[in-house]
């Protein structure tokens, strides 16, 4: 089958009458029905809703008059409210009730345009970075079938790797775009803290997670970061606005680039092909005028325990009855029951660390602009390779493992992006290896500038579709 259109690519096709948002919207359903259950991509397609948004956009042609992304197909993440659609954030002990409003991502998006196909498959409300539902099917990565497709934006990895749609919405609280952007070989971005709101309706709590998207090129990201970048009312976090589509093609300038080939939250090893990946890409930022040179491990392994008391009690704060518990999976109630152990004056602690290994990542890689790592330590996992339901602490650490350096950007609040520079055979199979670039916070517009020049400079090939 031929490449798909990017988002832009396919919004400029609508816009110049080559095609209408209702025709674009009915081959998209299609195909989500033809491959979507193949790789786990959704847990709910909204067929009829899908159908009346592009039916009134080609009639009404003032509505989101200007947009680039108008008319181009974005399911959301099952962890964000869609109103009227079932909301179960991958739990069987949640009911999949309709949710009562929109969360502001899902009206901006609406508001630029975008037509709302569906809901993707997340893991248990987000907390592992594989998507393996007991709810829904797991979630696989397209360059091969019996791999995951990562999490726990896996099911909008899924989507766009399969080329059902352009691009997805996805969430990041310590890694979530960026590990599925990777084992499927998409780009993925993790905004700066404050760049997309949680509003109106959520909160920012400790503040590691952020809303973004998963897509094929870094153009449809920085469109994508337009749409979301927006203020509500009472924001605990808040950046000055920019444009980052129209300031794409800027040159980022020659840019100090840290290489960093040790992991930072655990002792593990690292594959050669994620290192090989790293090392290809810093060779490749030279040749285009940056200066490259080894960054150190920001911090002892054993500081990150902070993000371990964070994230427990945010999984002992999902609302689940008492008298569910036992539905959930078992990783999640160890680290719910970890949670329980959390005192508040040791919560309090956590963030204060936090905030401490925030300054000390700051000074630790001050010579640099960006940091450039291996998104992960090892090549796409097995469907099953990461879950341990027999020891769920052996499925936390075996996590930690496979995503070294993901959270560090979460915990500080930095901008990071993973980028699909790198492919090799594992296991007599060609697979996707991502390479991260994380900025300084608040430096969203040159990083992915930088990541436009390495997309220009390098390309990737377009996924295999199943």
């Amino acid at each position: 089958m031929p490449t798909p259109l990017s988002a832009l690519e396919t919004a400029r096709a609508i816009a110049r009458r080559e095609t209408t948002a209702l025709e674009v919207t009915v081959a998209a359903l299609e195909r989500a029905e033809l491959v979507g259950p193949e790789v786990g991509a959704f847990v709910h397609l909204a067929h009829e809703r899908a159908l009346t948004q592009a039916a009134r956009l080609d009639a009404l042609p003032e509505l989101a008059a200007g947009s680039p992304l108008r008319g181009v197909p974005c399911p959301i993440k099952d962890l964000t409210m869609v109103r009227g659609l079932p909301f179960q954030a991958g739990s069987a002990a949640i009911d999949a009730e309709p949710a009562p409003v929109d969360d502001g991502v899902v009206t901006l998006l609406a508001q630029a345009g975008t037509v709302m196909l569906g809901k993707t498959t997340t893991p248990e409300f987000g907390l592992p970075c594989y998507t393996e539902p007991d709810v829904a099917p797991a979630a696989r990565t397209p360059w091969d079938l019996g791999r995951s497709a990562g999490g726990s934006s896996g099911g909008a990895a899924a989507a766009v790797a399969a080329g059902i749609v352009p691009i997805a919405h996805g969430s990041d609280g310590g890694g979530s775009i960026r590990i599925p952007a990777s084992v499927c070989g998409l780009v993925g971005l993790k905004p700066s803290r404050g760049r997309v709101s949680p509003g109106p309706h959520g909160v920012d709590g400790v503040a590691l997670a952020s809303h973004g998207v998963l897509t094929c090129t870094v153009a449809d990201t920085a469109a994508a970061l337009d749409v979301l970048a927006q203020s509500w009312p009472g924001d605990a976090y808040r950046l000055a606005p920019e444009s980052f589509l129209g300031t794409l093609e800027q040159p980022p300038g020659p840019l100090r680039i840290g290489l960093l080939l040790e992991p930072s939250n655990v002792d593990t090893e690292v594959h050669p092909a994620c290192r090989r990946a790293a090392e290809q890409a810093g060779r490749t930022l030279e040749d285009l005028g940056h200066h490259v040179a080894p960054a150190p491990r920001p911090y002892p392994s054993e500081r990150w325990r902070a993000f371990i008391a964070l994230w427990s009690v945010m999984a002992l704060s999902a609302p689940v009855p008492a008298e569910r518990e036992h539905q959930l999976r078992p990783l999640t109630r160890w680290l719910r029951e970890t949670g329980r152990r959390v005192a508040g004056l040791e919560h309090a602690e956590a963030l204060a660390e936090t905030q401490r290994l925030t300054r000390d990542v700051a000074l630790a890689w001050r010579d640099f602009d960006v940091i450039l790592t291996p998104t992960l330590a090892q090549p796409p996992a097995l469907v099953g390779q990461l879950r341990h339901d027999e020891d769920p602490e052996q499925d936390f650490w075996d996590q930690t493992r496979f995503t070294p350096w993901t959270s560090t950007a979460n915990l500080t609040g930095r901008p990071s992006i993973s980028l699909p520079l790198h492919r090799e055979q594992v296991d007599g199979v060609e697979l996707p290896i991502g390479v991260m670039l994380t900025g300084t916070l608040g430096d969203d517009a040159r990083l992915l500038r930088l990541a436009r020049q390495l997309e220009q400079a390098v390309g990737w090939p377009a996924v295999p579709q199943p």
